[in-house]
């Protein structure tokens, strides 16, 4: 629902959000107001020490002032719990409500501050039962006054001024004007920097050069255009992905239509290629994931991995490969040798150097596969986050390649700066000069799976028999026609749900869509939502058919979005782009669609049997095109599906069964 409006701006925070912690500080104050009255009528009669006139009157103020709290917070749970997020109409009553509640902090700080004089009074010598409660009522009444201070500068919008803005109706919307246009001018400006102040503070611990100022305001830019058309809560964004969970979970449960199961059903010769591939993955996924060097190797080895490194990584370093970057007690260059399996000289070159745009590598010689293998790490540091965060277009523009269209900014930068490395430094030059023989092949995981791709496609013309494997790498890469003629040297491998493979702007913008939509249409208050779906992430069970306001509903009304849904975005705002006639959900997409690269293995978990200190999971693969990862899907294992671990494990499941099935 929109933001409640208090004090004269706008919060984030909705009407129907103070139900489950008011309950919860309802509950606390229940308990204390009885301790306290117990206390009070049990030592009614015994108040004659030193101070304890004083502590009479606290003790019954004190009571006064918890049951007047208590009124408060049980109207302020009633009205929070009444109408739906799109209906806030029932709700219209409770700002007043909550400024009585606030009101009542001003008795209560006092009263804490003089509880607090009280105990520390060295004259007082009441009964120590009287006095630890007093001590216990003064700490309890200041962690929930820091409690709310903390509540308030987390929903405090610096933009809660700015998008109050709304023009009338029946006012004129000419951006030509000179007034508007400078009122568009100021409140985006605003909403960037507003925006780039909070990357800064994400990213404080790092050193800020020209590059990382560029990038935060590229960023920011990105994150003000999207969220700038929604007036959702984080609750409500919270509710929608429950629901979007739920309603996937359903749809996933209905039996396919025959026509559907049938053009998934592979040829033999798609299904031989897809085995050597698999295989082919397996292996070369050790490389991507010992790119990550020493965190990916505790990880996955949390109780020996120590030791090991310590054992193996106190000797001298190597002198037969190039290292650069920082490599504190071999740690990294250790990992990647347990990793691998490689010897000392079986390295060409490896950089641990890591800034904005600029990630770490390796480049080896794979004996068994007769491969000289360029394996890029993923996102593993603040500067990698803002390399994925430049998500800006860009064109790639590549001699003899015709297919030029757009790539990921950040991304694009960091296959460039490897580029330059591998050729003006002559890593590569080195490597063929050793094993003349030998093929190219760039794998990466994540951040370097797209890194890979971009850098292979650079790469083509001058090592035409290069290949490629991208694992997980993310959706918004490429521009239809790169991406298809990547399919003769790139194979991505995606697992499950993962999300990174889904994300791309228009997918964000479908993404919002569809929260938008599920929020406005459900007639369930957002407490009910949250608690039931809590219930359902953890302890499973069958999903909840919510009744929504589209039940009954007529065909050709369903085409047209819901009031409700007007009312949660920004309606002709001029803040945003809504100031146009048409409605913000039926508006042409602003971002170009971009896509996975490559032949594409989608690798999907058939199922799960748990044990009690391991589980067996059977996955299953298949080829599947781009249109398939054009929509993201909510579910729990949409992160851990990303895992290079959990990639692994699932192409290592697979090439075995597959050779089991060859032994046979």
């Amino acid at each position: 629902m929109p933001g409640l409006v208090v004090f004269g701006r706008r919060w984030a925070i909705g009407s129907d959000d103070f139900v489950l912690p008011g309950a919860f500080e309802l509950f606390v104050r229940l308990v204390w107001w009885i301790g306290i009255l117990v206390l009070y009528t049990v030592h009614k009669g015994q108040f004659n020490c030193p101070g304890g006139g004083l502590l009479h009157s606290y003790l019954l103020v004190l009571i006064i002032l918890l049951a007047s709290i208590i009124c408060a917070l049980s109207a302020l749970v009633y009205v929070s719990m009444q109408g739906t997020i799109s209906n806030p109409g029932p709700r219209k009553s409770l700002p007043k409500v909550l400024y009585t509640r606030l009101l009542l902090y001003f008795p209560e700080f006092i009263w804490a501050i003089l509880g607090a004089v009280w105990v520390s009074d060295s004259s007082v010598h009441c009964e120590k039962t009287v006095i630890n409660a007093i001590i216990w009522t003064v700490i309890a009444s200041w962690v929930i006054i820091v409690f709310t201070v903390v509540g308030v500068l987390i929903v405090f919008d610096p933009l809660g001024g700015k998008k109050t803005f709304y023009l009338r109706e029946g006012v004129s919307r000419n951006l030509e004007s000179s007034q508007s246009g400078q009122l568009l001018y100021n409140v985006k400006s605003t909403a960037t920097r507003v925006w780039e102040q909070r990357i800064r503070l994400l990213c404080c611990c790092i050193v800020q050069d020209d590059d990382h100022r560029v990038a935060f305001t590229s960023i920011a830019e990105l994150f003000r255009s999207y969220f700038s058309d929604t007036d959702l809560v984080p609750s409500d964004i919270a509710a929608g992905l429950i629901l979007l969970h739920q309603e996937q979970d359903k749809m996933e449960s209905c039996p396919k239509e025959p026509e559907e199961v049938l053009c998934h059903s592979p040829s033999s010769l798609m299904t031989d290629d897809l085995d050597v591939e698999l295989e082919n993955a397996a292996h070369y996924m050790l490389f991507a994931a010992a790119a990550y060097g020493w965190p990916y190797y505790i990880y996955t080895n949390p109780f020996t991995a120590l030791c090991k490194l310590e054992g193996d990584c106190c000797g001298n370093r190597p002198t037969d490969s190039d290292i650069t970057g920082s490599d504190r007690h071999n740690f990294h260059f250790g990992s990647i040798l347990k990793i691998t399996g490689l010897q000392y000289r079986d390295f060409i070159h490896i950089s641990f150097h890591n800034k904005i745009y600029e990630i770490p590598f390796f480049v080896a010689l794979d004996h068994k596969k007769e491969a000289i293998v360029v394996a890029v790490r993923g996102t593993l540091s603040f500067e990698d986050i803002l390399t994925d965060l430049s998500a800006d277009c860009e064109d790639l523009t590549l001699e003899d390649v015709l297919e030029n269209g757009f790539v990921h900014k950040g991304i694009t930068q960091a296959a460039t700066y490897i580029y330059r490395k591998l050729i003006n430094d002559g890593i590569l030059n080195q490597a063929f000069t050793i094993a003349p023989e030998y093929k190219l092949v760039i794998v990466g995981h994540s951040l370097g799976g797209g890194t890979a791709s971009i850098l292979a496609i650079m790469l083509r013309n001058s090592f035409p028999t290069l290949k490629c494997y991208a694992f997980s790498p993310p959706g918004g890469l490429l521009s239809k026609s790169l991406a298809d003629y990547t399919k003769h040297f790139i194979v991505s491998v995606i697992v499950g749900k993962d999300l990174v493979a889904r994300l791309s702007m228009p997918n964000m913008e479908d993404l919002k869509r569809r929260i938008v939509r599920i929020v406005a249409n459900c007639n369930r208050p957002k407490y009910q939502i949250l608690l039931r779906g809590c219930w359902y992430e953890v302890f499973g069970g069958d999903p909840d058919d919510f009744p929504t306001e589209l039940d009954g509903r007529n065909e050709n009304a369903l085409s047209q979005p819901l009031l409700a849904e007007e009312s949660l975005m920004v309606h002709r705002s001029p803040s945003y782009s809504a100031l146009e006639d048409e409605s913000p959900l039926n508006s042409p997409p602003q971002y170009p669609h971009l896509y996975l690269p490559g032949k594409i293995i989608h690798i999907v978990e058939e199922s799960s049997s748990r044990r009690l200190c391991s589980s067996d999971t059977k996955y299953t693969a298949r080829w599947s095109n781009e249109t398939v990862f054009s929509s993201i899907l909510i579910s729990p294992k949409m992160i851990t599906d990303h895992m290079p671990d959990v990639v692994l494990k699932a192409l290592n499941s697979l090439s075995q069964e597959h050779g089991a099935c060859l032994s046979c």
